[in-house]
């Protein structure tokens, strides 16, 4: 499994000094019971996919890309985590077009390393 993290990552306002830890963590696929993922949905027609970091121990994550956007603490603040980022992306393009809002971000990252 390969773990790439958004350049804006999303994070629960309880973990923001445990950030890193949680981030070397998923990336060891580490046991993190209380912890969730909110990533860009592995097919284009979804934006947002969310679920338990458990779940990454299944076979099925091994060869897979996760393009993380937002860690949660549980499945209410995940909830809420994409209820903040289709906000966040209405108020900056007018749309709820996320996935391109987010990939878009991304890539001005990626070009100017800002």
């Amino acid at each position: 499994m390969r773990i790439k993290f958004y350049c804006d990552l999303y994070i629960s306002d309880s973990w923001v000094n445990k950030k890193k830890k949680i981030m070397e963590k998923l990336q060891r696929n580490a046991l993190q019971p209380t912890v969730y993922i909110v990533t860009l949905s592995q097919g284009p027609q979804n934006n947002l996919e969310f679920y338990s970091s458990m779940l990454l121990k299944q076979h099925i994550f091994d060869g897979a890309d996760l393009f993380v956007v937002g860690i949660a603490d549980g499945y209410a603040d995940a909830v809420y985590m994409i209820e903040r980022i289709t906000a966040d992306a209405f108020r900056n393009t007018g749309d709820a077009d996320i996935r391109r809002y987010i990939l878009e971000r991304q890539d001005e990252y990626e070009r100017t390393g800002r």
